[in-house]
């Protein structure tokens, strides 16, 4: 049904085009005035803009003076993300849920402790009475970000003490949170897909005694069915997303929102917002996408004349979407190598050589080689540039049958708890609200009162 709210009238459009002289900032400026635009400066290094003991990001140095350029090191807590997945790998285990209490309370837990924590994660993992049909059910949306954002803010009026900031009580509503985040996506997603194709409407319940990885495939599959490689690659996914520093725009939302003294609903729906923008969390869909693009564009997919010509006219916004990018390649800190990329890829070989798909991996590990070096050809560049996690995830979730929908979502799912760890730090340490200064630089002009104002 519209409601009007979709139309741009004539008169929106004309109003905005008379705006817009007043909105544009000559780029000379931020030079002018050091003003680091987007607070990264001229390398791509991050301003500090506040301390963190929950991770740490390094780009080890190559010892050729140039900054930023060397592999790429990420500690959750002071322990290699590397070393915690081969710890996961060596014993067959799940990871995600020992890496959210890592996270959270800054130490690997024990056996006990670890068993003691799932319980209590399954025991969070039951949305209120009727939540399903009352909030989930009515009014599903296309855009399952959207969809997760706003049941954040519904779960708001099922918590009796939902503006309490105090941290048992914030720790209370981030586990409930971290363990509820699967079940409200793979809920809103087959709402929608219901809403949108009718058919039969599945809701299977999460079980207790499955990890987070293993119950986002049971739930989202009709027949419940996973093999042991899926649940651990997406377990892998989960681990290797859930934390990258304070200053992601994503992480940094929670921190500015939190320092606000909100509660934990609003934070968390504000990251969501911030996720779902595809220069953020919305990446590897793009990745995929890009992808697609290829493969129907690039005849020979082992030739590598013609991959790297089609990589060129994506430079040139001559292919796919025409914005100039290559997806998936280059990031804000990486150079050289993302760690998450070099650990996720051995799996994603793995599970393309299980789903009958090594055509396609060959195909990625291709343009991963060449685009660094296309790139370089064609763009002036202050540092090396490598493949992002993002590069690879789209490929795994289209392998594991997920739809395209909840990719962003399952980041979130991911990233909830490094989220959770930063808004709880943000609360102990912080007594000032987060307030950067922003210089003005429009003329000043003298008011005129308006019968004197001509057209």
């Amino acid at each position: 049904m519209n409601y009007g709210f979709s139309v741009v009238t004539p008169e929106i459009a004309e109003l905005a085009e008379k705006s817009l002289a007043g909105y544009r900032i000559a780029p000379e400026l931020y030079t002018k005035y050091d003003v680091k635009r987007g607070l990264r400066d001229i390398n791509g290094n991050g301003v500090v803009a506040g301390l963190t003991n929950i991770s740490t990001i390094k780009v080890l140095d190559m010892g050729d003076g140039m900054p930023n350029h060397g592999d790429g090191k990420l500690y959750y807590r002071g322990i290699d993300v590397e070393d915690i997945v081969n710890g996961f790998i060596k014993n067959k285990r799940f990871g995600y849920e020992e890496t959210v209490y890592l996270l959270l309370f800054g130490s690997m837990p024990t056996e006990q402790e670890l068993i003691n924590f799932r319980k209590l994660l399954a025991d969070y993992r039951s949305l209120p009475s009727t939540f399903t049909r009352d909030v989930i059910m009515k009014a599903p949306s296309d855009n399952m970000m959207n969809t997760l954002a706003k049941s954040v803010l519904a779960l708001y009026s099922y918590d009796d003490n939902a503006n309490d900031i105090s941290i048992p009580n914030v720790l209370r509503q981030s586990i409930e949170l971290i363990t509820l985040f699967p079940v409200l996506a793979v809920y809103g997603y087959n709402a929608y897909k219901y809403s949108s194709e009718g058919g039969s409407l599945f809701i299977h319940d999460p079980r207790p005694d499955l990890s987070i990885a293993e119950n986002l495939l049971y739930m989202l599959r009709p027949d419940q069915s996973y093999t042991e490689l899926e649940a651990h690659i997406l377990d892998l996914a989960l681990v290797l997303h859930a934390e990258h520093g304070g200053g992601n725009n994503s992480t940094f939302t929670v921190h500015v929102v939190s320092s606000s003294g909100t509660d934990t609903y609003s934070a968390i729906a504000a990251a969501l917002g911030s996720l779902k923008g595809p220069k953020h969390g919305g990446a590897n869909i793009k990745v995929v996408m890009m992808f697609d693009d290829m493969k129907k564009n690039v005849k020979d997919w082992t030739d590598e004349d013609e991959v790297r010509n089609y990589l060129k006219k994506l430079l040139h916004k001559e292919a796919f979407d025409r914005a100039g990018l290559i997806y998936g390649m280059g990031h804000a800190i990486y150079s050289q190598s993302d760690p998450r990329a070099k650990v996720f890829k051995g799996f994603v070989e793995k599970l393309s050589s299980e789903k009958g798909r090594h055509d396609e991996f060959a195909l990625y590990s291709l343009v991963e080689r060449l685009a660094p070096e296309v790139i370089a050809e064609e763009r002036r560049i202050y540092k090396g540039v490598c493949a992002n996690v993002d590069f690879y995830s789209g490929f795994v979730y289209r392998m594991l049958g997920i739809p395209d929908e909840l990719f962003t979502p399952i980041f979130a799912v991911s990233r909830i708890a490094g989220w959770s760890a930063h808004r709880i730090e943000e609360i102990i340490n912080s007594n000032k609200i987060i307030r950067p200064a922003y210089k003005a630089v429009s003329p000043m002009i003298d008011y005129v009162d308006i019968e004197d104002r001509t057209d």
